[in-house]
């Protein structure tokens, strides 16, 4: 049972969940001076088990959302607000495993503070366009630019994956011989 816990314990960690520990309990309830996101964090704690459920129903929601999308794609308009919808639950699906807090701190870490502005401003711009503007052309242009935000703010989590894929473009674009 003891490998059982501690094996558990590991992959809360590698998720980035907090392990619970008895003294840091105790000192976490003597220091007063919380933020109100660490009160908030504090009093809205989820089991792991309900931290996967909430993660998988969110990201398979999001998952629909965006597959969906593709069946209303030449309606600009219906396929920006779904893929957009879904592009918004996939993201909030990985708060529950590492917690709101943790989500947004990484996002605004300095390696990808750009690319996590990008992707959220371009799903702003796509439903705008789509809700208010109802121009097809702007639409599909802000999809574009959310679909490739997407991509470099996801490749900004793998190590070394933007470098790379920006030297092979420059290789398969550069006009020089």
């Amino acid at each position: 049972m003891e490998k059982m816990n501690h094996a558990l314990e590991k992959m809360k960690m590698l998720v980035g969940m907090d392990v619970e520990d008895v003294e840091g309990a105790a000192n976490q309830q003597q220091d007063s001076s919380f933020a109100f996101i660490d009160d908030f964090n504090r009093n809205c704690t989820l089991s792991t088990k309900q931290r996967l459920y909430g993660f998988a129903i969110c990201l398979a929601a999001g998952v629909a959302c965006t597959f969906l999308s593709m069946l209303v794609f030449l309606h600009p308009v219906k396929f920006g607000i779904t893929f957009s919808f879904g592009n918004m639950l996939a993201l909030g699906s990985t708060a529950f495993l590492i917690g709101p807090k943790r989500q947004v701190t990484m996002m605004l870490d300095p390696v990808r503070i750009y690319a996590s502005s990008i992707y959220l401003a371009s799903i702003i711009i796509a439903l705008v366009c789509a809700l208010y503007v109802r121009n097809k052309l702007l639409t599909l242009l802000a999809i574009i630019l959310e679909f490739g935000a997407l991509i470099w703010y996801s490749l900004s989590y793998i190590p070394f994956a933007r470098s790379m894929v920006s030297k092979v473009m420059v290789a398969c674009f550069d006009t020089e011989f």
